[in-house]
């Protein structure tokens, strides 16, 4: 029996395996045994089968440091399932032990996949993030390490929600990620280094885009067709599910670089508006530009866009008071992490080699591992070794920022990040009790549209 009295349980022997020594920390946690499997083969079960889900098994399946096992899969679309379990069937088929009966499809999918796994275990929380809290109160009940994509939540009610199950998740031991890579890459964490070194000076100011041609679009719903489904597969269009593109976009810029600022913003001021979305029926404004304010008075100006036919930018930039230092040159890899001496930072070439050498200070060797693989080597060997791994707080703190943000252009107030957290407007208290073949949170009025916010007659919510 793999349970908790067995004196060779399942969390002693993969300690045991990494040859590292400690406490096993399921002491008086019920194991349950499902199917074979051997003890040191960390197994897994993917909730939420879309590209980011299938991109993140696939990391996890490409980790090297021990046994590594997909056993279960959940979404509620048979097809995006179907299409996940090919694509990964096709690079990792050793790995892969998904009967059609652990195919599981619909709301309670996510329990039924979780239940395949043994106390211990890994599941990957992929879904919109509207539904993480409910998928990690069940991790957290099953004893189970935790994988969960960001954004972990979308308003105030839902990050308190997250920021308690999270210290839960802590005092019983387990290990969660949050899908904020960028932390684990070696490239910026040589760069974090060097900014608190003093390489730069005082950060003065920060800068961060993400302006592509588009994003966050949904048609009015067809005839036939649930809306509800219809939400959730094109959920960066319903602030309920994503928080919009502003939350699941935005969030990798403002968090890295609240990350070289070593703070988070206290408070955010932004513009923002709808110009031309065509008939997409989505929640979401064209473009956003947000003043975030730091504890000392530093300044992050972030702008984003959805647009076709205009400049594109998917980059950040520090700048300290004896130079200035590119934290992501052009989406999230590689970053090539460089600094320079003064505030001209050349701007990034389209198959440039190398960084431009115009006062060139440093720059992180090339070519750099990606951070997706980074963050799946730090979770499982903390698994491994039993070493304390929570990134929860700080996930649901950035999550936090990217609703300040959003909440400040789609209201058109200023917003503190106090005011934020405790903020008592949840667009989804219910979101736990959907059902196939239920009513969606948000309801679309008679000519097929959605309430899109309104700033400055709507100042207390977002719509």
């Amino acid at each position: 029996m793999n349970d908790a009295t067995n004196p060779t349980s399942r969390r002693a022997f993969l300690k045991d395996s990494g040859s590292i020594a400690g406490a096993s920390a399921l002491a008086g946690i019920s194991l349950p045994y499902v199917h074979a499997a051997e003890n040191n083969t960390i197994q897994i079960a993917l909730v939420g089968c879309g590209g980011r889900g299938t991109g993140a098994t696939e990391n996890a399946l490409g980790i090297k440091n021990g046994p590594i096992k997909l056993v279960a899969m959940a979404d509620v679309s048979p097809q995006k399932l179907s299409d996940s379990h090919g694509r990964l069937r096709a690079k990792f088929a050793s790995q892969m032990d998904v009967p059609q009966e652990r195919q599981f499809i619909g709301f309670d999918a996510f329990a039924k996949a979780m239940d395949s796994l043994k106390a211990g275990d890994v599941v990957i929380l992929a879904t919109p993030p509207a539904f993480r809290w409910v998928h990690f109160r069940r991790a957290i009940d099953k004893g189970l390490n935790v994988f969960m994509e960001k954004p972990v939540s979308v308003d105030g009610p839902t990050t308190r929600r997250m920021i308690a199950l999270g210290e839960e998740a802590g005092r019983k031991n387990l290990k969660v990620g949050v899908g904020l890579m960028i932390r684990h890459c070696r490239a910026r964490q040589e760069l974090l280094h060097r900014l608190r070194d003093g390489q730069i000076g005082d950060i003065v100011a920060m800068r961060g885009y993400r302006m592509g041609s588009g994003g966050g679009t949904a048609p009015v719903t067809p005839e036939g067709t649930s809306e509800l489904l219809h939400q959730i597969r094109l959920f960066h269009a319903f602030l309920w599910a994503s928080g919009g593109v502003f939350s699941d976009y935005y969030i990798h810029q403002i968090d890295e670089l609240s990350w070289m600022k070593g703070a988070w913003p206290v408070e955010a001021m932004a513009i923002g508006g709808r110009h031309y979305r065509g008939n997409s029926v989505d929640q979401n404004f064209d473009v956003y530009s947000v003043q975030y304010t730091y504890p000392d008075g530093t300044r992050l100006f972030y702008d984003g866009r959805n647009m076709p036919g205009v400049h594109n930018e998917f980059a950040s930039y520090v700048h300290g008071s004896k130079g200035s230092a590119v934290v992501t040159t052009s989406s999230h890899v590689p970053g090539r992490t460089r600094i320079y001496s003064g505030q001209n930072i050349p701007r990034w070439q389209t198959g440039q080699k190398e960084p431009a050498p115009e006062n060139l200070v440093w720059a992180f060797p090339q070519p750099e591992r990606s951070p997706y693989d980074w963050e799946w080597d730090d979770l499982i060997e903390a698994i491994r070794g039993d070493q304390p791994y929570n990134e929860v707080k700080r996930g649901a703190e950035a999550s936090l920022v990217a609703v300040m943000g959003r909440f400040a252009a789609h209201t058109g107030q200023i917003v503190t990040f106090d005011q934020m957290l405790n903020h008592d407007h949840e667009f989804a208290p219910e979101v736990d009790q959907l059902t196939m073949d239920g009513p969606a949170p948000l309801r679309a009025a008679a000519d097929g549209r959605y309430p899109v916010p309104q700033p400055g007659i709507n100042k207390t919510r977002e719509y």
